[in-house]
């Protein structure tokens, strides 16, 4: 967990990153905002801002509930990503198949005995 990062959610889907700069400017020095936004480039409606020290980021939580651009902002100290190495994905091991075995049919080989 980064300390000085936070989300910002429930943002409007027509705020900027500079909005958001001129707007969290008043916690502390922001050393990046970003942003996230689907793959045509619209907004999702929210989030990262990353302060230059802890104090700016705890600050900022002041602005939980704010309203921006007509809508109550949700601020928290961002959480780390989870890891994406497949493993946490559930439910299927290895290369195709599942982990129980047996492939497509679910483990069933043999006739009617």
């Amino acid at each position: 967990m980064n300390p000085k990062k936070i989300y910002v959610g429930n943002l409007s889907y027509s705020t900027t990153g500079e909005d958001l700069n001129e707007f969290f400017s008043q916690y502390g020095t922001i050393s990046e905002v970003k942003l996230i936004s689907d793959f045509e480039g619209r907004s999702k409606g929210f989030g990262f801002i990353t302060f230059e020290t802890e104090e700016g980021a705890q600050s900022s939580l002041q602005a939980n509930d704010v309203d921006l651009q007509g809508r109550k902002l949700k601020v928290n100290i961002a959480r780390d990503k989870p890891a994406s190495d497949g493993a946490s994905r559930g439910g299927r091991g290895g290369r195709g198949g599942s982990s129980s075995g047996g492939g497509r049919f679910g483990g069933f080989h043999g006739g009617n005995r």
